[in-house]
């Protein structure tokens, strides 16, 4: 008996010829890097090491283009960066123990922010796994139980048979929604030994959609259908869904007001009357979400930066889209919807009737014009005045890296992103350090316009080694390091609080100095001239430095 889907699809000629007599010369490496081309990986990230040899000799086998990092944790910002631009699957090659490790950082914050990193990294040989204390370089008891809280999955390849489908099986999870990073390890000696086994050809790892089901559509949409004072909360699976012009249409078919997460940026037009824009950590914004009578959250967990701290409590009905089913209701109680965004918000553009307007845009407009008074009031007109300098350097279509600096705190509330998925920052998991590598990253994706970095003097510090990849590599990337001599948004909490600041002075190096002994032309600048020097900086070829020395201060919180 046969079935229409036992479909085998026999090998050609060519293919069997292909197969039976492999070209000379491979080893387990090059399953690995013949499986990501089969796979359409076309640009990989890392930085080698004794165990992964075989990986990174396989290479110059491949057609892949390599990306060399000169720190294991900013080879992961970079491959972050590479996913969330490209929406694919961006491959880390990693060496065992202290080079696996130091990536875990940046894998918390691409599994925060949903980006599809694929870390390959190796292992001692096979005789050392399982917990035997052999005393291998590099060797830890279980390395996998290192990354097992941090990333989607696990996979292990101890054989050069099951490389191949260990990495499919890794790929097909990290694009599964919410895509995410996933960790394969393959022992040294799988990697290094000689294969007979055929050159991988094509791999099938396509991802099953995540569709939502009819009866939760059918509910939100008579809600929404039905509300006084609709509203929606538009997160980060907007922007990875590439579903931001259904959120449009479905905005105005029901004249709902829309505010975008920091996470989420870019997926509404800032200056559409009904835009809300990013004014998460205000008070007079939370008053507003809490008054909708039904509040559509959309790829977003309402997490702590979103609920303005968990101040926000809302009163009315929640429907909640968000493909991480851990997340569905894990705040807020409501109507869960567990589905890609593109799908969810499609499905209710199909069954929503258009509803009348009822004032929304002035609503909106009074919302906004009650918090540009409250900033208006604090006399942050040097921040405000920074940030509009950047804003008109800044191409539409370049992407911008923001570090965890006070500046693009206020970005996250302030910055008009323009395009989807073109602002990006380390709030997920909220480490320092990102922005310069993650802008590599985007670099190495499209060269063809610049790309913005931004970081503290503080977070500067942890990426300088970077300036040799930005030179070797000659990817177009300006980074504006704003120098205030310390961590600065450290310095105002302990101010605040304790009524002094305790470690948080930095002695550091003249910037434009240290960028130019790298070969990467660098420049002081200041509140006056940023504008025409980051203009100018962005776009000339190559990279470069542009440093601010300012002294910038937070607006207030109002959730204290």
């Amino acid at each position: 008996m046969t079935h229409d889907h036992d479909v085998v699809l026999k090998p050609t000629a060519r293919q069997t010829e292909a197969a039976l007599n492999p070209p000379p010369g491979r080893n387990g490496g090059d399953l690995v890097v013949e499986t990501l081309q089969g796979l359409g990986a076309t640009t990989v990230f890392g930085l080698p090491g004794q165990h992964a040899l075989g990986m990174f000799d396989a290479l110059r086998r491949s057609s892949l283009s390599y990306v060399g990092l000169r720190i294991e944790n900013n080879a992961g910002f970079a491959a972050d960066a590479y996913g969330r631009i490209t929406g694919e699957v961006a491959p880390l090659l990693l060496s065992t123990g202290p080079g696996a490790l130091m990536s875990l950082a940046a894998l918390q914050e691409a599994a925060a922010a949903s980006a599809p990193v694929l870390a390959i990294g190796s292992q001692v040989p096979v005789a050392g796994l399982g917990g035997g204390r052999h005393g291998y370089l590099h060797e830890l008891r279980d390395q996998k139980a290192s990354f097992r809280d941090v990333v989607k999955s696990v996979h292990t390849a101890r054989t050069a048979s099951q490389i191949p489908s260990a990495i499919a099986e890794a790929w097909r999870s990290a694009l599964t929604a919410p895509h995410g990073p996933v960790w394969v390890e393959i022992p040294q000696d799988v990697l290094l030994a000689p294969t007979v086994l055929p050159v991988v050809t094509a791999v099938d790892a396509t991802p099953e959609e995540i569709v939502p089901r009819p009866e939760l559509t059918a509910v939100a949409a008579h809600l929404l259908a039905g509300a006084d004072r609709p509203a929606i909360i538009a997160g980060g699976g907007v922007i990875r869904s590439d579903a931001s012009g259904k959120l449009l249409a479905l905005a105005e078919r029901l004249n709902a007001p829309v505010v975008t997460t920091f996470g989420g940026k870019g997926a509404f037009p800032w200056e559409h009357p009904l835009s809300l824009r990013s004014w998460l950590e205000d008070r007079h914004t939370t008053d507003f979400l809490e008054d909708a009578d039904v509040l559509l959250v959309v790829g977003s967990g309402l997490g702590e930066l979103s609920s303005n701290y968990h101040t926000f409590a809302p009163r009315g009905q929640v429907v909640q889209i968000e493909a991480d089913a851990g997340k569905l209701e894990s705040n807020h109680p409501g109507i869960g919807i567990h589905a890609d965004a593109r799908l969810a918000l499609s499905a209710l553009l199909e069954t929503v009737p258009e509803r009348p307007d009822t004032g929304a845009a002035e609503r909106v407009r009074s919302v906004l014009e009650r918090v540009h008074a409250r900033i208006a009031a604090q006399d942050r007109t040097l921040e405000q005045s920074v940030l509009a300098a950047v804003r008109e350097a800044l191409p539409d279509t370049s992407p911008s890296f923001w570090d965890m600096t006070i500046l693009a705190y206020w970005a996250w509330s302030a910055f008009d992103a323009r395009k989807p998925n073109t602002m990006h920052s380390a709030q997920g998991a909220g480490g320092l350090g990102y922005g310069f590598p993650a802008a590599l990253g985007a670099a190495a994706a499209d060269p063809s316009r610049p790309v913005l970095a931004v970081s503290g003097d503080g977070g500067a510090m942890y990426s300088i080694a970077e300036l040799a990849t930005a030179r070797q590599y000659d990817l177009p990337v300006t980074w504006l390091i704003v120098d205030d001599g310390g961590y600065g948004i450290l310095r105002e909490y302990m101010t605040e609080a304790f009524g002094e600041a305790t470690g948080t002075e930095l002695a550091r190096p003249d910037f434009v100095a240290l960028a130019e002994s790298f070969g990467v032309p660098a420049l002081r600048t200041t509140p006056e001239t940023l504008a025409a020097d980051l203009s100018k900086s962005l776009t000339t070829p190559g990279p470069s430095v542009v440093v601010l020395p300012a002294l910038l201060r937070m607006f207030a919180p109002t959730h204290l």
